[in-house]
């Protein structure tokens, strides 16, 4: 795979938050924060009562009252001559059951473009799972008709992943997704699906997959490795930092909640003290720290981004309510 070259940064746009994980550097990049209905409909057990007893929550993670705080962004990761996106948020005009998610128009590519991912600069799109607000800017529309958002990327996902739904009933909200978001990248010959047999899977220098099924049956976190550096994004293993404290708090979307657990307390258990940096594919800033353990639970030790990576904040609008089809 050549490598990329990046792109000029617009004089106007701040620089993303970003963190350096050993010689790897990861930008957060903004799309939308969600809504604050999205907390219980997603997280119904996580009520304020609970997020009373993890005062770490607040500020940054709940409000004084309570209600989780949510947000849809994607990674950008420069990985030894890569430039590699993690998940693809909720996208702009897609026809969309959930409110919040229809009809969106932010300018998630120029904040892509400011951290010097131009969208024909993107060597590879990893997809931790096929849901409506992870794959949202695999495409774009262009003259009528949804085509890749990046042309010269290898997009990945599970094997696992892409047999369940396609050998499922889809509903009409997730066929419209698959129809203008999933579909137009396989058909122009750029999804690859991997096959997550063990505990890893490598699909890059410095880019594995890691089996973390429940939230759906083939969904991955994907492990960065830099050096003897290494970072863990989460996908949707954990959506929000009190299922850290309280790994048994499901969602409400799981596809096997039992399951769900499993895998986030066993993810949890082997980052819990090592140094290892997770990255939230929900969590509101300041999105990334580390495990550290929290009686019989767990709990975030925030890791601030670079000082020179001032964060850009995202889209506050709230965009209705935070709840459908993913």
């Amino acid at each position: 795979m050549a490598q990329s070259t990046a792109s000029p940064q617009p004089a106007d746009s701040p620089a993303p938050p970003s963190w350096a994980v050993g010689d790897l550097l990861v930008h957060r990049i903004d799309e939308v924060a969600l809504p604050p209905e999205t907390g219980p409909w997603l997280l119904p057990a996580a009520t304020p009562d609970v997020v009373e007893g993890a005062p770490w929550l607040r500020p940054d993670f709940a409000t004084a009252d309570g209600v989780l705080r949510l947000a849809s962004h994607t990674f950008a990761v420069e990985a030894n001559g890569l430039r590699v996106l993690i998940d693809t948020g909720i996208g702009n005009g897609k026809t969309r059951a959930n409110p919040a998610w229809h009809g969106l128009d932010t300018d998630y590519l120029h904040r892509l473009t400011a951290a010097g991912f131009a969208p024909e600069s993107v060597d590879l799109v990893v997809l931790t799972h096929l849901h409506t607000d992870h794959v949202g800017w695999n495409t774009r529309r262009e003259n009528g008709r949804w085509v890749p958002t990046f042309p010269r990327a290898r997009y990945v996902t599970s094997r696992a992943e892409w047999d369940h739904w396609a050998g499922s009933h889809l509903e009409e909200p997730r066929r419209q997704m698959f129809h203008d978001s999933v579909h137009p990248i396989r058909d122009a010959g750029l999804l690859d699906l991997v096959d997550v047999t063990g505990p890893e899977a490598e699909v890059a220098d410095g880019i594995r997959l890691l089996s973390t099924p429940g939230h759906t049956p083939g969904h991955v976190a994907v492990r960065l490795q830099g050096g003897d550096r290494d970072a863990v994004v989460t996908g949707d293993c954990v959506h929000h930092p009190v299922q850290m404290r309280h790994p048994g708090i499901t969602s409400c979307v799981d596809t096997d909640p039992g399951q769900a657990v499993r895998s986030r307390r066993e993810l949890l258990a082997g980052l819990a003290g090592t140094g290892t940096l997770l990255l939230g594919g929900h969590f509101p800033p300041p999105t990334a720290g580390h495990v550290v353990r929290d009686g019989d639970g767990y709990r975030l030790r925030s890791a601030a981004p670079r000082r020179n990576g001032a964060a850009s904040a995202p889209d506050t609008r709230v965009r209705g309510r935070g709840r459908g089809a993913v």
